[in-house]
């Protein structure tokens, strides 16, 4: 594995502009414009969704949680963030004009903004508004926010002078370290594992270990087919593993509908004057972090990262995170943004179709529009889908150290990286650091994807010297 690793690092510092020429240099078994038969087609859109699900449906849970809402409610809220990542991906993969990368690019609900929507929910709770209106204020501020990546689209260009590799490299690495934390947590058990004394138990970790060995032992395999459906065959040796010893709970499926309609602006829109500068701020953390998962997969899927061309990929897919973010304010979800452990699907696989991202979006949106059938996905245990999350996470992480390969790593990049992975680590390791700051600030810099982001194009920005 480090042989290989190595290798691939050389490629990469060799050749800063990757092209369709050098397919093999990736190891691709089916580039950007390749449409793979309708099997491996499908069982690639698989393990795409399997990648996402559990990040899409987390933050409308975490929210709907905080403000105590019912059942009803947080079914409703669940299905429209599946439903809208879905339509999200569709644009942003098969482009509609000027809108849509027209990359493998997965659109999915943001972790970022939860901190501020928390917040100012509260607020409102506190003032004495119900948690629906709350929760109009929350799409107002959403839907008003979108128009920072709409307007930022435009000027990619121009803010390309100081959002460049160094800076992208260094927010797609913190987004994978970052996200290992959730991984490894998610191995153990999960957070209620944690509640009911069970976390790191045997059971737990025999189970992600066994999901965890399957997929790196089908991903070795010199068979493509094999190497392309191991995270699925993975999930699914551990989901039967599971099922057999009593760990899958499916009693919850009787209580859910049918079916989920979705209904625009079901909770209306308000609007916080105060509360929208921290909203506004996140979205263009957001554009920085699409930034990097947009050079991560153009880079993953053979295709340039400098140019014309990279250049209108970046400005079409900011555009479309932005339009989706909009939409997902009208259709009652929150910020939508382009996902990162994709990429890690796609460095396993070796499929880098975008037309996979058609499947995707169809089967995202069916996931919303039937909720019995995510309910299936959701009795996933979590230690079950932490052997395959902490593979997928260690790989957007390479993902960012691959950019940054490519970067000259003289005195100043070095500092970059240095303060950026420092202070982004720091803050998401020792969260209590921030307690005495404004609440508001508080919950904005509590992100370290925020803080290491914008620490890295400040500095990039303000230090003396060559920005590459």
């Amino acid at each position: 594995m480090s042989g290989e690793f190595c290798r691939i690092w050389r490629r990469v510092a060799e050749t800063p502009a990757l092209n369709t020429a050098g397919a093999s240099e990736t190891e691709l078994i089916y580039g950007l414009e390749d449409k793979p038969p309708f099997r491996e087609t499908l069982f690639v859109a698989l393990q795409h969704v399997f990648a996402v699900f559990v990040g899409i449906i987390t933050p409308p849970l975490i929210i709907c949680s905080s403000l105590k809402l019912n059942r009803a409610n947080t079914v409703f809220l669940v299905s429209m963030s599946l439903f809208v990542s879905g339509l999200a991906t569709l644009l942003q993969s098969r482009g509609l004009g000027p809108v849509g990368s027209r990359l493998l690019s997965i659109q999915g609900t943001s972790f970022v903004f939860l901190g501020p929507i928390i917040s100012t929910a509260g607020l409102s709770l506190s003032a004495g508004a119900s948690p629906q209106v709350a929760l109009g204020v929350i799409f107002g501020l959403c839907l008003a926010g979108s128009s920072v990546a709409i307007i930022l689209s435009q000027c990619i260009r121009l803010a390309s002078r100081i959002i460049t590799p160094l800076v992208t490299g260094t927010v797609v690495t913190l987004i994978g370290l970052t996200l290992i934390e959730v991984g490894i947590t998610t191995m153990g058990g999960g957070f209620d594992a944690k509640r009911d004394g069970s976390f790191g138990s045997p059971l737990n970790l025999a189970l992600s270990g066994i999901v965890l060995t399957t997929i790196v032992v089908l991903n070795c395999s010199r068979v493509p087919q094999l190497r392309m459906t191991s995270v699925v065959i993975g999930l699914g040796v551990g989901y039967l593993a599971a099922f057999l010893l009593g760990k899958v709970d499916l009693r919850g499926l009787r209580e859910l509908p049918l079916i989920t309609i979705p209904f625009p602006l079901h909770y209306g829109l308000g609007f916080n004057a105060g509360a929208f500068i921290p909203f506004a701020f996140l979205y263009l953390i957001t554009v920085i972090e699409s930034v990097g998962d947009l050079t991560a997969t153009s880079s993953l899927t053979n295709q340039p990262i400098t140019g014309d061309l990279y250049f209108r990929r970046l400005r079409s897919g900011i555009l479309a995170d932005g339009i989706n973010s909009l939409l997902a304010a009208i259709f009652n979800s929150f910020p939508s943004t382009t996902f990162a452990q994709n990429n890690g699907v796609i460095q396993l696989t070796g499929v880098g179709s975008r037309y996979v991202g058609t499947f995707i979006a169809a089967i995202l949106m069916v996931l919303g529009l039937f909720p019995v059938v995510g309910g299936l996905v959701q009795a996933l245990p979590q230690a079950v889908l932490g052997g395959a999350t902490i593979v997928m996470f260690g790989t957007v992480a390479v993902a960012g150290i691959r950019i940054l390969a490519g970067v000259r790593m003289n005195r100043r990049a070095s500092i970059i990286i240095a303060v950026s992975i420092g202070l982004g680590l720091g803050v998401t390791f020792v969260p209590d650091i921030l307690r005495f700051l404004p609440e508001l600030l508080r919950h904005t810099l509590s992100s370290g994807i925020a803080t290491g982001g914008m620490c890295a194009l400040l500095l990039n920005s303000a230090l003396p010297g060559e920005r590459r």
